[in-house]
């Protein structure tokens, strides 16, 4: 976990201190690996919580959906259609159905604890 974090951290100040400039031509194509990414941490996240992880799942699926969507978005500029608006909204409706998964399973678990440390205290007296 450790490693993790400092890795985020590295991550950070290396991309704000090396400056690196995209050409517009390739937002659609950042914009679904970004999604691709968000995707996979938010529903890695949810499976550590629900004791479900795989890491091999969560390898391939970062990689089957950053492929697929970077083929969408290829494909699309191609027919002259914006396909990539296609992964964007699936990853997006992901991301946010994942988010409340993590968010009621969070709450309900300090909730319970914190109800079980003020029995705990009924208790006693």
């Amino acid at each position: 976990m450790i490693f993790g974090l400092i890795g985020i951290i590295l991550g950070i100040i290396a991309g704000l201190i090396i400056p690196f400039k995209l050409p517009s031509f390739y937002s659609a194509y950042m914009s679904i690996a970004l999604l691709a990414a968000m995707d996979s941490v938010f529903g890695g996240i949810k499976a550590i919580l629900q004791n479900r992880f795989q890491n091999s799942i969560f390898v391939t699926g970062f990689i089957t959906n950053t492929l697929l969507a970077a083929l969408l978005a290829y494909m699309g500029d191609i027919f002259g259609v914006p396909l990539y608006l296609a992964a964007i909204f699936a990853f997006g409706v992901r991301i946010f159905q994942n988010l409340a998964i993590i968010r009621h399973h969070l709450l309900e678990k300090y909730t319970t604890e914190s109800k079980n440390r003020t029995k705990k205290k009924e208790n006693k007296f």
